[in-house]
């Protein structure tokens, strides 16, 4: 008997070092592990009395009890797990659908991985694979060009291409491009400058045939010389102070810059201000994403509105739902944009 009781006794010592396992938080409570499993996942249909639900879950915190989730999840063959491809990791577009698709599986009890790829193809295909290695259910990728059907459901936000197993989400470009064109067309504008975003960007193509097409059915003239191609990867300011500085210094005459997005018409407003001209007096800036920044900008930035955080969670709870059966695929799902009015635009100056 005092060898048992003290054989007991260097048991439970470990326990309280180190995350305990079922089996030993078993033996500790003198109760059979599939009492415990039932009692922890909360499965319904077991009559289990109270007093033991709460010692098991008392026990459970005191010992730090760790599942084994490799385990579960080859017994489920689920591993409740995402992944996230993006870019980049930085503040803006990104950051406000990885934040929102995040909150939402959070909320929905899944784990998610993260990986950046720069826009590089080959990384693309790499890491997509290996997420899937590592026990990703589905995949949500983000401004992230899918080239190939995955193995597992995919929902692509700002996805242009129609691969078979995966859903786009995207916004209605068409709509965007009619809302900023028309609203500086209505204030008076007539000679508009123009950025074309970096052909690596998911939406550029989409969004500037949409104002391609809007100007010529305004009968409004889209001058080459007042076109400015974006083509580095980088995601501050940076991105659109130096084509405002080339085309103010080679004396293009313009009343208002559209910004392929609210990062590089930051940049575009410091850059107009250095070389002496003021916002909006002297040029209108509309940008296009509403990020948090552009309300608090001097001036308050005029944008397009994309509901990024709505988008991110409608694709992690669009995941979840595929994955749990309780919704059929959808090859696109579109929102609306939103014309933001704010102190950065304003009729042309006249002199």
């Amino acid at each position: 008997m005092a060898a048992k009781s003290e054989s007991g006794k260097k048991g439970r010592q470990p326990l309280r070092d180190k995350p305990v396992r079922l089996k030993e938080l078993a033996e500790y409570l003198g109760l059979n592990p599939s009492t415990i499993s039932v009692v922890l996942n909360d499965t319904p249909g077991r009559s289990i009395p109270e007093a033991t639900r709460q010692r098991i879950k008392e026990a459970a915190q005191k010992l730090n009890y760790q599942p084994n989730l490799v385990a579960r999840s080859f017994r489920n063959r689920r591993t409740l797990t995402i992944g996230i491809m993006v870019p980049v990791l930085s503040d803006g577009y990104h950051t406000e659908i990885m934040t929102g698709a995040g909150d939402c599986l959070v909320n929905a009890g899944y784990f998610y991985f993260t990986a950046h790829h720069r826009h590089r193809p080959a990384l693309v295909d790499q890491y997509s694979r290996q997420l899937v290695a590592k026990g990703a259910e589905g995949l949500i990728c983000i401004d992230t060009a899918i080239e190939h059907p995955m193995s597992v459901p995919v929902v692509a936000v700002a996805g242009h291409r129609h691969v078979r197993n995966v859903t786009n989400v995207v916004l209605d470009h068409r709509r965007a491009a009619e809302l900023a064109i028309q609203h500086l067309y209505s204030l008076g504008h007539r000679r508009i400058a123009f950025m074309h975003g970096q052909p690596f960007s998911s939406d550029s193509n989409d969004r500037w045939q949409s104002m391609v097409d809007v100007c010529r059915e305004l009968g409004l003239p889209m001058h080459p010389e007042l076109i400015m191609q974006l083509d580095r990867d980088i995601s501050t300011p940076e991105l659109g102070y130096p084509v405002v500085e080339q085309l103010v210094k080679a004396r293009r005459k313009f009343t208002a810059l559209v910004c392929f997005n609210d990062i590089a018409a930051i940049g575009a407003i410091r850059g107009l201000r250095d070389l002496g001209l003021r916002v909006p007096e002297d040029v209108s800036v509309i940008g296009f994403d509403d990020i948090k920044a552009a309300a608090f900008l001097t001036p308050g930035l005029t944008t397009i509105r994309q509901p990024l955080a709505e988008m991110g969670r409608f694709a992690a709870q669009y995941m979840v739902n595929r994955l749990n059966q309780t919704e059929e695929f959808r090859e696109q799902v579109a929102f609306e944009p939103e014309l933001i009015v704010r102190e950065s635009t304003a009729p042309p100056h006249r002199s």
